[in-house]
């Protein structure tokens, strides 16, 4: 079997080689089904780890509008739950644990990155918000229906997409904090809205990823524990999409 995924969680080595189905039982033994995963219990999983992001950006959300300052938050919040991120993806093991910490910090991150956002284009966070939610239902739905089939090669393409992103914006990062070199998906010229198009199409296809990964695990009798390593790996994805919306309407909010 193999499982390939951008998504650091949800690749083929931790739904193999950290928690290996089992194939041989004693007839004497008595087999719990409520150990093993299942896209419905991964569903409940998401939906825990999505009330806990939105309280957690509830919070700098309301401190940024009571005019305190949420950049130690937000960005502490960032820092913490990319670490998170990192040590699930070695020991998924811990992510009952983990993925509520992940959601709990990266919530701070997003609430304080919306409300910044929100506050130089009012209305902006709403949108970014629909649009997230109306593309996760769109790619569901095509899955569910099988109108997108995840073949070896369509993993192929968006992996390799999604990790050029990746090395893009790292090398531009970089480059950009010694020179005076300003990035091309900076601003809010015809180029740079293309990338974020670009990009958001990508983070689309790696939804299609994540669901096939997550239903084939549950295919597998996976333990338990990848429930919340699945929901989390899905909550990664949703926060990309929707950083990626804030920011393509922010450039053509600033182009008005």
């Amino acid at each position: 079997m193999n499982f390939n995924s951008k998504n650091p969680f949800l690749n083929s080595k931790r739904f193999s080689s950290n928690a290996e189905p089992r194939t041989e039982v004693h007839q004497a033994q008595i087999i719990d089904y409520n150990q093993e995963m299942t896209v419905s219990g991964t569903i409940n999983k998401t939906a825990i780890l999505f009330l806990i992001l939105c309280g957690a950006a509830m919070v700098t959300w309301w401190m940024t509008f009571n005019g305190m300052n949420p950049m130690l938050p937000t960005i502490g919040g960032a820092i913490i739950g990319f670490i998170l991120v990192l040590v699930s993806s070695f020991k998924p093991q811990a992510s009952p644990y983990l993925a509520p910490g992940y959601a709990l910090f990266e919530g701070l991150f997003i609430g304080g990155i919306s409300a910044i956002f929100e506050l130089k284009f009012p209305g902006i966070v709403i949108n970014a918000v629909g649009a997230t939610l109306v593309t996760f239902l769109v790619c569901l739905g095509l899955y569910k229906f099988r109108i997108v089939k995840v073949t070896e090669q369509f993993k192929s393409v968006v992996v390799a997409a999604t990790l050029a992103i990746a090395t893009y914006y790292l090398i531009s990062w970089i480059v950009s904090l010694f020179t005076s070199w300003t990035p091309v998906h900076y601003g809010n010229s015809m180029m740079s809205i293309g990338i974020s198009v670009f990009v958001i199409i990508v983070a689309a296809l790696n939804l299609f990823l994540d669901f096939d990964l997550i239903e084939k695990g549950a295919r597998e009798k996976m333990p338990k524990f990848m429930e919340w390593y699945g929901a989390m790996g899905l909550m990664i994805t949703l926060v990309w999409l929707y950083i990626e919306f804030l920011r393509l309407l922010s450039k053509f909010a600033s182009r008005d």
